[in-house]
């Protein structure tokens, strides 16, 4: 395994060709299916912001933060493009984002796509968004009365929620390794480094989540898709004001 690896993107060669076409069709049909969902969701708020998201996660994407000697990591973006514009968008805008990486800059495998775009696409953003909802119903966050600071709960719930996702999507390639692993590396010794350090990366996941996240919600809660489906944003607008 590389020594300075870039988050998540598995490169050709990893898994073997069987497990790679059995996630790319996991890959196809789910994102199909959040293509048919999606539709509910989009709105005049959602479509703009969708394109927005998808350019911001791009681009810090890009930048790679460090994480232990001779490691980097980057932002998966999972998490946070579903607390902005709903799950089933939110993963498409991982799954356009991810596509462009591979075929325009080589980062990922094309044999490793599905597996990519299971991982980071589906796994990341479902369970980041799973764990905002309980999360900021457990904190009540934007409900009157909770705390005389509503963003900073919603900034832990952003944190906790990219920290699952990006742990979740590093069991991912945990587990698509064990079924069809065609490195040399044993089994114990990726599951180890894969949680070791995307436990790492998912606490600066989680600060880049948590901050953008919030500077949205002081700025227009009402384009922030967690706040519209779980409490009005008129509520945080009065809060915070």
């Amino acid at each position: 395994m590389s020594t300075t690896p870039v988050a998540m993107h598995m490169s050709d060669g990893i898994i073997n060709a069987p497990t790679s076409l059995l996630f790319g069709a996991i890959a196809v049909v789910g994102l199909a299916f959040c293509a048919w969902r999606a539709r509910r969701d989009l709105d005049e708020k959602t479509v703009p912001m969708a394109g927005l998201v998808a350019a911001f996660i791009f681009a810090v994407q890009m930048i790679n933060f460090p994480v232990l000697p001779g490691v980097s990591g980057h932002l998966l973006g999972g998490a946070l493009a579903a607390i902005l514009v709903g799950p089933y968008t939110g993963a498409l805008c991982i799954a356009i984002v991810l596509i462009v990486q591979c075929l325009l800059f080589a980062d990922g495998g094309i044999t490793a796509l599905g597996a990519n775009l299971t991982n980071m696409a589906l796994l990341s953003t479902f369970v980041g968004y799973g764990v905002a909802v309980v999360a900021s119903r457990l904190l009540r966050v934007g409900r009157r009365g909770r705390s005389d600071h509503p963003l900073a709960g919603l900034g832990v719930v952003a944190f906790v929620s990219a920290l699952c996702g990006t742990v979740c999507a590093a069991t991912g390639f945990v587990v698509e390794y064990a079924i069809g692993g065609a490195a040399a590396t044993s089994m114990t010794a990726v599951a180890s480094y894969m949680w070791g350090t995307h436990l790492l990366i998912g606490v600066g996941e989680g600060l880049i989540t948590a901050a953008t996240v919030v500077a949205v919600a002081r700025a227009r809660p009402d384009l922030v898709y967690l706040l519209r489906r779980t409490d009005s944003p008129a509520t945080l607008i009065g809060a915070t004001a």
